[in-house]
């Protein structure tokens, strides 16, 4: 499947072909994410932007919103700048972290910590999430603390949990969605001074 262009592995992946996307994506994988993390030059926020980027391809595949045939890269490395751009543009305008704007509620836990009382928060911060996952479908959460707590790749999850893996991608962006809605909903307050 390897020796299939980008083009014959989209179809193939609109026909329902799980293993030809995950070919597309291990093909342009490096390039990607070598791209992303020469900009941002921090390992998560790249990852983060990376699976971001998938999910919205995978999206707009599906949508049928990509129509430049033998184009695949350039049009998915405008996807990738944009997504950068809004890293930075959000970065630009968060001083604090408050429950009423969009946020990634796990960057909170990966602050640079300068003192034991920022220890202290953060550690708050963490048990505080943590004590709200239950309130999140189950196959969400599965896939949320796999990533978030075990650290697995997004490759393992899918194929410990026998999904795709465009299902566990989508199945974290679905349990962050969540996670906001339920922080919104219950008032939570996630300050960071």
């Amino acid at each position: 499947m390897t020796q299939l262009s980008d083009r014959e592995l989209i179809v193939l992946f609109l026909d329902g072909n799980q293993r030809a996307f995950q070919t597309l994506l291990n093909k342009h994988q490096p390039k990607i994410f070598g791209f992303i993390i020469s900009k941002v030059r921090d390992y998560d926020i790249a990852n983060d932007i990376f699976q971001d980027a998938f999910i919205k391809i995978i999206n707009n595949l599906k949508a049928g919103k990509y129509n430049e045939e033998g184009k695949f890269i350039p049009w998915a490395m405008r996807i990738v700048h944009n997504l950068i751009i809004d890293h930075f543009r959000a970065q630009k305008k968060a001083k604090f972290v408050r429950s009423n704007d969009e946020y990634d509620i796990f960057e909170i836990i990966n602050l640079q910590t300068e003192s034991k009382e920022d220890d202290l928060v953060r550690s708050q911060i963490f048990e505080d999430l943590k004590s709200i996952l239950p309130q999140l479908p189950e196959n969400q959460k599965i896939v949320l603390e796999k990533r978030i707590f075990c650290k697995m790749s997004f490759n393992d999850i899918a194929e410990e949990e026998n999904i795709s893996i465009n299902t566990a991608l989508g199945r974290m962006r679905y349990a962050l969605i969540n996670l906001r809605k339920i922080i919104d909903k219950q008032n939570i307050s996630l300050f960071v001074d």
